[in-house]
């Protein structure tokens, strides 16, 4: 039986409109919830070159744990801190503890505005900035996540640091894993900007990695997704400038600061 024109362009129609339904069911079912992230962070690559002997005083890693919420239109990635100060030992009897920042990095994808929440010397900082999207470009490889399908993306940058008191530039390689099978520009921290969710994410070959533990598609409770509104305003370079003084200052009286 021959098909004419005018039936072929509606059954392509009738698979649009199906493919369409079937994506809105999809979106319906993860556009709120929660992801629960892995962070491990090399302490001896964060070093000041300056202070390599301390290798030898603590532990090569730390691990922490962060929680992701997300709705239909925004997120906020916080730490589960179940204790605000973390010990860690080197295994020749010295005890070293790190105090737990209780940051946060709040989006909202209709304003494109972000809110980032810094401790900083006990003190809470607010920086309002717009959506930054990174050069990402895409790979061909794929992993599986908590059953989830992912694609790779990555991208190389500048980042600026403080060393020795002086600022310098180094370069920042960061790979991504991300899937279209929860809502698009959601990831942890700044790395949502992906037609995907992001839950992984890898800095500089192992030096700091991020990776999805768990993911809990469901109503959010009460209070889990609130924009963060207490802390002294300020931009991001007010913010490094005070940082950055800081850290020089524990320099010169014999102290260091291992930066996130």
């Amino acid at each position: 039986m021959k098909i004419s024109n005018s039936m072929k362009r509606i059954i392509i129609l009738m698979g649009v409109l199906v493919g369409l339904l079937a994506a809105e069911v999809m979106w319906a079912q993860t556009v709120e919830g929660v992801i629960t992230y892995e962070t491990k962070i090399d302490l001896h690559r964060r070093l000041p070159p300056e202070r390599a002997d301390m290798k030898a005083m603590i532990p090569q890693f730390r691990t922490n744990t962060d929680n992701l919420f997300f709705n239909n239109h925004e997120s906020i990635f916080k730490p589960l801190i179940e204790d605000d100060e973390e010990e860690l030992s080197s295994g020749g009897g010295v005890v070293m503890r790190f105090n737990m920042p209780n940051n946060e990095f709040y989006t909202n994808r209709e304003t494109s505005r972000t809110i980032s929440k810094q401790e900083f010397m006990g003190k809470d900082y607010l920086i309002e900035d717009s959506v930054k999207v990174s050069p990402w470009k895409f790979g061909t490889e794929t992993r599986e996540i908590l059953g989830y399908a992912c694609q790779q993306a990555y991208y190389t940058d500048e980042v600026k640091i403080n060393r020795n008191g002086e600022e310098v530039t180094e370069k920042r390689e960061v790979t991504a894993w991300f899937t279209n099978q929860l809502r698009p520009f959601l990831g942890p921290d700044r790395f949502n900007t992906l037609p995907g969710a992001v839950l992984a994410v890898d800095i500089n070959n192992g030096e700091r990695v991020m990776v999805a533990k768990k993911i809990d598609p469901r109503p959010l409770k009460k209070n889990e997704l609130v924009m963060p509104a207490k802390g002294t305003k300020t931009t991001q370079a007010e913010f490094r400038k005070m940082v950055d003084e800081k850290m020089k200052e524990m320099r010169a009286n014999g102290g260091f600061m291992i930066r996130n």
